[in-house]
């Protein structure tokens, strides 16, 4: 019987993680849980086919991280909203959508007031979309991430003020 972990879905996850700055990243259904990271430990298959071979994609370049942040001076001068109470933050890994779709306008953009529970983006988590609410009312002074973005738990997306 052939291993019917989906190798598309290793693939993918492996793309992501190589081409963002996310040191780890996790996918999980009913049959097996699949852990990435960019240390040593590489690729990592537990549940019910924790067993059974698992393909692992190409190993990550150790050298991409240190070329991302050699090529990245002038993000280094930007502040950092990770601390800060202004900061809306995602609940969760997953993707970020600043729209409910593509052909809809931005729930919120830099100038806009916005009030507690309004929702200022969208986080997609397997498959499903939720909605990312302003912690407090004020006026969104930043936004900190395109549409398509993969984002971690506790990343800031908005900063409101």
């Amino acid at each position: 019987m052939s291993n019917p972990l989906d190798t598309k879905i290793i693939s993918r996850l492996a793309e992501i993680l190589d081409k963002t700055n996310l040191t780890e990243l996790e996918y999980e259904d009913e049959s097996c849980r699949i852990s990435l990271s960019r240390q040593p430990a590489g690729v990592a298959v537990t549940g019910a086919f924790a067993q059974a071979p698992a393909v692992a994609p190409a190993p990550v370049s150790p050298a991409a991280a240190p070329v991302a942040i050699a090529t990245a001076p002038a993000e280094s001068a930007e502040v950092d909203y990770t601390n800060s109470p202004n900061a809306v933050k995602s609940p969760m890994v997953g993707v970020v959508y600043l729209s409910a779709d593509p052909k809809s306008p931005d729930y919120v953009k830099p100038g806009d007031t916005v009030a507690e529970g309004d929702t200022v983006c969208l986080v997609e988590a397997m498959k499903t979309f939720n909605p990312v609410k302003a912690h407090k009312g004020g006026k969104v002074v930043k936004i900190l991430v395109e549409s398509g973005d993969p984002v971690e738990y506790g990343e800031p997306l908005v900063v409101i003020e």
